[in-house]
């Protein structure tokens, strides 16, 4: 797993969780799958860049996900995912270099 950039286990917690959510017809799993991958990231975040950064970074996480409910109204529910997803990887690879 420390193989493997935070950036990708932040994506694959956002898409995974709404594809685990839709696809499973139940909205808890996909909770289960964007905090696990959230957790994931949050611990190995904090460990290349500091609490601070951490914060901030899993802050926006879930920042994103909440911020894709209203934007999915716009411009539809994967696009949102995607568009969010983005956000979040470019933010780790940035601030945390993975």
């Amino acid at each position: 797993m420390a193989n493997i950039p935070t950036a990708a286990v932040a994506s694959a917690g956002l898409i995974g969780g709404y594809g685990a959510a839709r696809w499973s017809g139940r909205r808890e799993l996909g909770g289960v799958v964007l905090a696990a991958a959230g957790a994931t990231a949050a611990v190995r975040w904090q460990r290349a860049a500091g609490t601070p950064t951490a914060a901030a970074l899993t802050g926006l996480y879930v920042a994103a996900f909440g911020g894709s409910h209203p934007l999915a109204k716009r411009i539809g529910a994967w696009p949102s995912v995607f568009a969010v997803t983005g956000v979040v990887a470019a933010a780790s690879l940035l601030a945390a270099g993975s």
